[in-house]
């Protein structure tokens, strides 16, 4: 069949492109060489528009991630939506998906970038929406709208980068830092970068997002859509100044504390693993906002690997559970579904930064380097407490979905034997497991040592440990008539409800436009205007033809009296 073939195709093109993208992006590292390519695609009076490529090792870095990631996730496809009628539409969509955000890795204009960005949404809308209800529909709408904000941030750089005389931001990090004119550019950068990245307040758009089919959440919430505003900060990190990095610091540390309280609240399967990734998203930029820019970005790779296979395992749950997606549901899945159960673990660990696993890599230097710089006490707090809350919801859902008995009323085939899905699984847990150790030989080719105290050092693994074990007590708590979530209800609601972020996006944003509608309606359009307008007029029109026609009933008191009204007004006039 056709489907099988665009997805087959599709894969092995971006399977050896990705490859020959880490390979090049390997020799440029090595080298240290960075390529602009300028295209001159028109020359019209002296004026040329041209487009520029940037190539360095971070953009062929990036884009192999991308291009590897979203072929295994092609593959896994394959078989989650074997069945559905739509699925060349479903491929094109991912394709273009991963097209825009490529032409937003290697762009250093912001017009292309634009481009690029605009086309992550757009696409993004209708990914979100392929499912068609209301529910889908409404996530949709919210994603794409927060998104707008951002996109309305960079048209107004575009338009105050024309007084430099060319929209190549590159070219101007450096000579303009700390002017006011790079200040305004950076905060509106970081508006744009909040808005795609789901930092407070835009947050509430991540986990609606869950909406979309699950392998467009492994691409979106690894290495496609919020990553964009990571990578755009990453770029730009030259020209911040200390303000807006401790604001940046302050945004990301709330953002890390939020996502992982309110996922410790949460039963959805799809939306803990989305609040995790707004937890990763909030570190990544937190090591932007303390310098610590080769860190985040090593971070942002190594947690592009095991959140695709974190929300891929998740998929193959969900796809043999008969679409339930409720943790409390399932139970003892090790026995039933093995090799699931393995990846996912894998995953779970490399999140929690297990040692040797990718994300101890880049984790635990960033939370070292954290412990190693200025950053106040508040900065510190968020970064430690943020890191033993991951470890507590990963415990709570390890005890959800593998201990205890099947809680499922009704008996599904539950097994792990898609060999697609098997093969993409297969393929991101290997790099979810050496991927760490790979990437920082190759990036960070100076060996470093931090010597800090000792509670410093131990500091991540006890944080962890002391996590871990607070999420397996609170997912063991019995349930009775005296219920915990009842007797902190305010709390439970406050943090379960992501500190009411999606009440405000939505009923905030909504209630009272909506309200001042109605009121105008039915004072304008449905009041003053219709009693002074058609409305009255007419009304006034059909009383005055009401009386005209009463009088000209053939009534004889009536003729009577006009006749010597008439006679006297006659009179009158001859006299």
């Amino acid at each position: 069949m056709f489907y099988l073939s665009i997805c087959f195709i599709s894969f092995i093109f971006l399977f050896f492109s990705g490859v020959a993208m880490f390979i090049s992006g390997f020799y440029f590292v090595l080298n240290d060489l960075t390529y602009f390519i300028e295209w001159n695609i028109v020359t019209l009076n002296s004026s040329s528009v041209v487009m520029t490529f940037l190539f360095d090792w971070m953009s062929f870095f990036f884009v192999g991630f991308v291009f590897f990631i979203s072929s295994l996730v092609i593959l896994y496809s394959d078989d989650y939506m074997h069945g559905d009628l739509s699925i060349n539409r479903f491929i094109l969509l991912v394709l273009l998906f991963v097209l825009s955000m490529m032409f937003l890795i290697i762009s250093p204009n912001m017009i292309s970038i634009l481009l690029g960005w605009d086309g992550l949404g757009l696409v993004s809308y209708c990914l979100v929406i392929y499912y068609q209800n209301v529910k889908s529909y409404n996530a949709g709408m919210l994603t794409v709208l927060s998104n707008r904000i951002g996109d309305v941030a960079l048209l107004m750089v575009i338009a105050w980068m024309v007084n430099f005389g060319s929209w190549s931001y590159i070219y101007y990090l450096d000579f303009l830092m700390n002017s006011f004119e790079m200040n305004l550019i950076s905060l509106l950068v970081v508006l744009a970068a909040m808005t795609s990245s789901a930092q407070i307040p835009f947050s509430s758009w991540l986990p609606a997002a869950m909406a979309a089919p699950t392998p467009v959440s492994a691409l979106v919430h690894s290495s496609t859509l919020v990553t964009a505003g990571v990578y755009l900060l990453i770029r730009f990190s030259p020209a911040f100044s200390s303000w807006l990095s401790t604001f940046l610091l302050l945004i990301s540390g709330l953002t890390m504390f939020m996502a992982g309280l309110g996922a410790n609240f949460e039963y959805d399967l799809s939306k803990i693993i989305a609040l995790s990734t707004l937890s990763q998203l909030g570190l990544m930029i937190g090591a932007v906002s303390v310098g610590l820019v080769s860190m985040a970005f090593f971070h942002l790779l190594t947690h592009a690997l095991f959140k695709a296979l974190l929300f891929m395992c998740a998929g193959v749950i969900i796809h043999t559970m008969n679409n339930s997606q409720d943790i409390r549901y399932m139970g003892n899945l090790s026995f039933q579904m093995p090799f699931t159960s393995v990846c996912l673990g894998v995953s779970s660990f490399a999140l929690c930064g297990m040692p040797f696993l990718a994300g101890f890599y880049s984790k635990d230097l960033i939370l070292e380097m954290v412990s190693f710089s200025y950053v106040n006490l508040i900065g510190f707090f968020l970064f430690f407490v943020s890191t033993g809350l991951t470890v507590c919801y990963s415990f709570r859902l390890f005890y959800y979905v593998f201990c205890g008995d099947f809680n499922l009323s009704s008996s599904y085939s539950i097994s792990d034997d898609n060999f697609n899905m098997v093969c993409g699984m297969v393929g991101l847990m290997f790099f979810a497991i050496f991927g760490g150790g790979l990437l920082s030989w190759i990036i960070f080719c100076t060996p470093s040592v931090i010597f800090l105290p000792f509670y410093l050092s131990v500091m991540a693994i006890l944080v962890s440990l002391l996590g871990g074990w607070f999420g397996y007590e609170l997912a063991k708590l019995n349930l009775g008539s005296s219920l915990v979530s009842l007797i902190f209800y305010k709390f439970v609601t406050f943090s379960g409800s992501m500190w009411f972020m999606p009440y405000l996006s939505t009923y905030g944003v909504t209630k009272s436009p909506l309200l001042l509608g109605y009121y105008s309606l039915s004072v304008s359009d449905l009041g003053w205007a219709e009693r002074l307008g058609g409305q009255g007029i007419f009304w006034v029109l059909m009383y005055l033809g009401s009386v005209n026609q009463w009088w000209q009933y053939n009534n004889l008191s009536v003729f009577l009296m006009f006749f010597v009204m008439w006679v006297v007004v006659l009179m009158l006039m001859f006299i």
